[in-house]
């Protein structure tokens, strides 16, 4: 008994002594300032306006967040390679990045549950005689190096045995390289299809179809340890959803059918 008793009394001592440790919600809050990592070359997800300030979907997300934690938003401009790298070297907090949500990138981030969902499109330069996917085939492509897209044309690629695969660092590089004819066509998501074809700054370039790739779930993700900072996000995007603010930013920034963020018998 005494035994137990001197146990009982140094755990409970221990206890009371052992400090307790913020996590990144606290640290968050606490520094009143929300660091996220966005991709700025990713229209209508994330661009430029005329004055240089960030605009798009994932901009406002970003600020959305920021409201609901009670701080300031920093819009940490990163481009596609560079968002995971930014969020390990501490640079940034949060990615709000159009991350699609691969097991892989799991292994090293901690990821919410969908907060955006893409469909593929194909877009060709005018020359290449290009008219649908299945033309692609033995054609010079290119996507943005590491995304959704990018890894599934170019296992596309190496499963026809025939054409090439060129990764670039931005999605302005794709575009520009296709209007140039330096590729043939490039698969991107249909919402940055659309927006870089009606910019006009890249002539001689069409969407002409889908690509038969699966939907591309993106998530929002921080350190995978952040458990704390982790079931936040995902009641944030549910709260998104419930509140009609998801759909009034799709009508913003994109427009059209609004697309489903459950996968069926998965996500409730």
């Amino acid at each position: 008994m005494k035994t137990s008793a001197i146990a009982l009394a140094l755990a409970t001592a221990t206890a009371l002594t052992t400090p307790a440790f913020a996590d990144k919600l606290d640290d968050i809050i606490s520094s009143g300032t929300l660091r996220c990592a966005v991709v700025l070359d990713f229209p209508p997800m994330g661009s430029r306006d005329e004055n240089n300030e960030p605009i798009g979907f994932d901009v406002d997300y970003c600020n959305d967040l920021a409201a609901a934690l009670g701080v300031e938003a920093e819009i940490i401009e990163t481009p596609f390679p560079e968002r995971i790298p930014a969020l390990m070297s501490g640079r940034v907090d949060v990615g709000v990045a159009s991350t699609s949500d691969t097991l892989e990138r799991a292994k090293t981030v901690g990821m919410s549950i969908p907060y955006f969902a893409f469909e593929m499109a194909v877009t060709a330069n005018d020359k290449a005689g290009i008219g649908s996917f299945d033309d692609l085939k033995g054609k010079t492509v290119g996507a943005t190096a590491g995304t959704f897209e990018a890894i599934a044309l170019e296992e596309q690629v190496k499963a026809w045995g025939e054409g090439s695969f060129r990764p670039y660092q931005t999605q302005a590089d794709v575009f520009l390289a296709l209007s140039q004819g330096q590729i043939d066509a490039t698969v991107s998501t249909s919402t940055v299809a659309q927006a870089n074809v009606k910019t006009g700054n890249f002539p001689g370039i069409t969407v002409v179809g889908k690509a038969p790739f699966d939907t591309d779930y993106v998530a929002l993700f921080t350190n995978r340890e952040e458990y704390g900072m982790l079931n936040y996000l995902n009641l944030f995007v549910n709260q998104q959803v419930r509140t009609g603010r998801y759909a009034e930013l799709y009508e913003k920034w994109v427009g059209g059918e609004l697309p489903d963020l459950t996968v069926s018998g998965v996500y409730r």
